[in-house]
């Protein structure tokens, strides 16, 4: 049996945070913890590019552009937050960004992962912002880091 895993490892890598302005209660801690990570896991800090986009419906565009650039990240993360409101707004963000970053992962062959805290309330957005259930952010980059050695071992 041939088994193949990736480690946490970010020496070397490239990586890219693209991080959402509206809700920036949430998105701010988001940021930070996608640093820690990064910055714990041996990511240089000249290997980090933070983009900022209006909102997460430009999450999508803003990482099309970062993969079309050369040299193109090793990974890219997106970090947002969408909150539930009256409407079916937030679903309709939601499943449209999550869709598309999807696409770009597979159409480029890069990790675009999702990093975007999908809330039903404010304190659900608290929780996954940092508090009692952990930091989106953190765990994002961890898993891109891990994702990004996956795919290098494949290669």
């Amino acid at each position: 049996m041939h088994e193949l895993s990736g480690n946490l490892s970010g020496q070397g890598l490239s990586l890219a945070l693209v991080v959402s302005r509206f809700n920036t209660l949430f998105t701010e801690p988001l940021l930070r913890g996608a640093l820690d990570a990064a910055r714990r896991h041996g990511v240089d800090e000249a290997a980090i590019t933070v983009v900022r986009v209006p909102g997460a419906n430009e999450i999508p565009l803003a990482v099309s552009a970062l993969l079309r650039r050369a040299p193109r990240p090793d990974a890219v993360v997106a970090l947002g937050a969408v909150i539930d409101g009256a409407t079916d707004h937030a679903m309709l963000i939601n499943t449209a960004v999550a869709r598309a970053l999807s696409q770009l992962a597979l159409d480029s062959g890069v990790p675009v992962l999702n990093g975007i805290i999908a809330a039903h309330n404010l304190d659900q957005a608290i929780e996954r912002a940092g508090s009692k259930a952990g930091n989106k952010g953190f765990d994002t980059v961890c898993a891109a880091i891990e994702t990004a050695n996956v795919l290098r071992a494949l290669n």
